[in-house]
């Protein structure tokens, strides 16, 4: 039997479409900036994505493209610019930033309550002890997707492969409040493929075109292809979809799963941002 597929662009407009109500209920304009440093193509297009949602749901939107020999100071210049603009509520300077630039650093200019990324230590640190803030836009999609299926997290098995920042450690916190058991398996674990063989959910985001194989997927579990790769001109994630798609009960396609609701997940943050900000 063949896996349903989770279709991320699917309930990523559903998620757009009640943002835009209570937008016009709320009868304010959430403002959100985007910061692009450099010409790199990916983060272009994904960039200009992020306007065309803005502008579809009813946000003030504000995109901000400079050079890539752009100057540490010169940015920070204009991250505490629209930190101090009363007309954003939310902002994100596109990652990754040309290498003479430290992500880490200009995450940290941000202001807590305007991080619609939710990268900020201490928006990191709140989803740690389970405090509110923002929370990392992929991670809280992939809850969004897991629990569309109708499948209860608390008490699972979810393995995550990869321990990034922004998306490994954060989503294995966020399983782990739902109450499921969390393994988090990264490059140097060892037998991998029988712990994710053990997996009642698994993330896959290890950056790595199809890594995953149906050999190492449990039967009737729910995968989640966070990967992006581009190969032989396709976009192809870090899960051989079409064997494991046999293996699987639910599962996300690449392109058109997880990426649709990182974006979805990023009006989601900016939009409660506002509230907070606004008292409303």
């Amino acid at each position: 039997m063949t896996a349903k597929i989770i279709d991320g662009k699917e309930i990523a407009k559903k998620i757009r479409e009640e943002i835009k109500k209570e937008v016009d209920k709320l009868g304010k304009t959430p403002g959100l900036a985007v910061v692009l440093v450099g010409e790199n193509p990916a983060s272009q297009v994904y960039v200009n994505m992020k306007e065309k949602d803005s502008k579809e749901v009813g946000f003030y939107s504000e995109k901000h493209v400079l050079k890539s020999d752009t100057e540490f100071g010169e940015l920070i210049a204009l991250v505490n610019q629209l930190n101090n603009d009363p007309k954003i509520h939310g902002m994100l300077v596109q990652l990754p930033l040309p290498d003479s630039l430290e992500d880490q650093l200009v995450i940290d200019a941000i202001r807590p309550e305007k991080d619609s990324d939710g990268f900020h230590p201490i928006n990191m640190g709140n989803l740690m002890i389970g405090l509110p803030g923002s929370v990392p836009c992929t991670p809280k999609g992939i809850i969004t997707l897991i629990e569309s299926t109708g499948e209860s997290i608390e008490g699972k098995h979810a393995v995550v492969v990869g321990r990034s920042n922004i998306v490994g450690k954060p989503i294995a916190m966020l399983l782990l409040q739902k109450n499921a058991t969390v393994t988090i398996c990264h490059s140097r674990t060892k037998d991998l493929a029988k712990i994710t063989k053990d997996a009642d959910i698994l993330v896959a985001a290890v950056g790595r075109p199809n890594f995953i194989t149906a050999d190492m997927i449990k039967k009737d579990s729910i995968v989640i292809d966070v990967g992006i790769n581009r190969v032989d001109g396709k976009l192809v994630g870090d899960v051989e979809f079409e064997s494991a798609k046999k293996v699987a009960g639910h599962i996300t396609p690449v392109p058109g799963g997880v990426g649709p609701m990182t974006r979805a997940c990023l009006l989601q943050n900016t939009l409660e941002q506002m509230k907070k900000i606004q008292k409303l």
